[in-house]
């Protein structure tokens, strides 16, 4: 299953960095691809909720955020 998010927030590398590593850490994730445009490219073998995605993303940093969860 492949899913399109954008996330707001990110400025750097870093950034893409501490996102892809919160949410390639969700039960079920195959494959994160995230650029620092914010475009976020989730492969995932079942639909990963919107609050286990919110949630990690709120862990990488408090400056993120999310739309199309």
């Amino acid at each position: 299953m492949i899913t399109n998010y954008t996330i707001s927030g990110i400025t750097c590398q870093h950034c893409v960095r501490a996102i892809t590593a919160e949410v390639a850490a969700i039960p079920g994730v195959e494959r994160v691809e995230l650029e620092v445009s914010g475009q976020l490219t989730l492969h995932s073998q079942t639909p990963i909720p919107p609050a286990e995605l919110e949630a990690a993303i709120a862990e990488a940093g408090e400056t993120y955020s999310i739309s199309g969860a």
